[in-house]
């Protein structure tokens, strides 16, 4: 394949993330319009957001599988339309229950898209200095998404309303699939795994649960029964899991993976700089709007900074990587994330505009740091033939990253919430900011194992030649 023919897949692989990137922020800035128009307090919001990224995070593994068994082209193609599809019937929706169970058909189409992209990706760029920079304009175009979607979104709220935030993706979907089908070269892995049925139910059953026990919990209590239930039934598909997938010949999670250092490092990165970021748009969108009062046409613009870091960072950081090493980007998107998190805890009314978006954008540039380093140290530490599978496991600890930030960043702060939103979302969202320095901390933890390790021979020796 000639350079001009990889640039070509490249631009339309980072086209679903760009979309997916947009779709982060497009719809977190509607979220409290949504919650005005359809009497939604914060735990409904959080299922909007967490219905998706609950559903993603589920079927990422078992979407790369399938990639690498029946055609990446093809489960990327499928994976587009039923996203677009989803978002159009997110847009007409008539009440919060049907918004999330859309969200939750759009989060299946999406489970087909990162990872895939990235195994074919992997595919192409056999070369791993080259595929480390391809990685890092790949990541960046999440960056573009986030920098594109508060601003579109603030202006779509305020112009249109919340349903057309779901409309700006039909376009961009459409336009993906045309790419997809002109530009994208279909290929398999040499050895794909058999699909893992009772294992990617006991994953679902897992994340399912403990999502639901950690945004249920402020309002029935956790000692009420259907808490109780649900942590229990989250240790006990824990445990079916571990048993299930040590006796299987090709399990949809390998336990022999965690003996790995670069992978179980680059996949705790990974989840904590999800965490970190959804935390943070998800509570300064309702910073601004509820106690800053300023319109969502507005949020977008002061949200903008954050995103944007990402796309002149991440390419930054992934050629550091495939030269010097995951290390040194890591611990200083770490020591980053850590310290915004201590400047958004000293938020309150009565706080200049500036700080917070002066901590939103330190939250970026963290992110942006750690994000293609995790990624391509971890595809990385797997066999060429197993890049869907690597590429799943990666993503899906990036969504659950994503479902359990909000979850739980949402959960502390109904727990510590008296009165309404304007007078005492500063006040109970304190400990939800000071949670982004734990991410912060596990980010350091998470970059030391994963530079520490060996990774897949492959990557022994790095050329800086693609």
């Amino acid at each position: 394949m000639s350079r001009t023919q990889r640039a070509l897949v490249l631009v339309a692989c980072s086209t679903s993330l760009f979309l997916s990137g947009v779709d982060v922020t497009v719809v977190t800035v509607a979220l409290p319009q949504i919650g005005h128009s359809m009497h939604v307090g914060i735990a409904g919001l959080q299922w909007i957001i967490d219905a998706y990224t609950l559903v993603l995070a589920s079927f990422l593994i078992l979407a790369g599988s399938l990639a690498d068994r029946f055609g990446r082209r093809r489960v990327y193609l499928v994976g587009l339309t039923v996203f677009t599809a989803g978002s159009a019937a997110c847009s007409l929706a008539p009440g919060p229950g049907w918004l999330g169970g859309f969200r939750a058909v759009q989060a299946l189409g999406g489970s087909m898209l990162n990872p895939v992209s990235m195994a074919i990706i992997r595919a192409t760029f056999t070369n791993p200095a080259a595929r480390a920079r391809a990685t890092g304009i790949w990541t960046g175009a999440f960056g573009g998404g986030l920098a594109l979607g508060p601003v579109a979104g603030g202006f779509l709220v305020s112009a249109v309303g919340w349903r057309g935030v779901f409309w700006a993706a039909v376009p961009l979907g459409a336009a993906a699939i045309v790419l997809s089908v002109l530009l994208v070269p279909e290929s398999r892995a040499q050895s794909p795994r058999r699909p893992d049925l009772a294992g990617q139910v006991l994953v679902t059953l897992l994340m399912a649960s403990l999502v639901y026990g950690i945004i249920a919990a402020p309002s029935a209590g956790w000692e009420s029964p259907p808490i109780l239930g649900a942590l229990i039934i989250c240790v006990v598909a824990v445990g079916l899991l571990v048993r299930a997938e040590r006796h299987r010949d090709e399990p949809l999670i390998d336990p022999q993976l965690f003996s790995s250092a670069p992978f179980v490092g680059s996949a705790l990165v990974a989840f904590s700089a999800f965490a970190a970021l959804n935390s943070c748009l998800f509570l300064a969108t309702f910073w601004l709007q509820d106690v800053g009062g300023y319109p969502a046409a507005d949020v977008g613009t002061y949200v903008l900074p954050m995103a944007a870091l990402t796309v002149f960072l991440a390419p930054v950081a992934a050629r550091f990587t495939a030269t010097r090493g995951p290390l040194l980007p890591m611990a200083a998107g770490g020591l980053a994330i850590t310290a915004a998190g201590i400047m958004l805890a000293r938020l309150g009314p009565a706080t200049p505009l500036a700080w917070l978006v002066g901590a939103c954008a330190v939250v970026g540039t963290g992110y942006a740091l750690v994000n293609a380093p995790a990624t391509h140290t971890a595809v990385g530490a797997f066999p060429p033939d197993q890049a869907g599978v690597a590429a799943g496991i990666v993503s899906a600890s990036r969504q659950a990253g994503s479902a359990l930030g909000v979850a739980i960043a949402g959960s502390v702060t109904a727990a510590g919430l008296h009165g309404t939103l304007t007078a005492g979302f500063a006040s109970a969202a304190r400990a939800g900011w000071l949670i982004i320095t734990v991410y912060g901390l596990l980010i350091l933890v998470g970059g030391m194992v994963a530079a520490r390790g060996r990774p897949w021979p492959e990557r022994v020796v790095v050329s800086p030649t693609p």
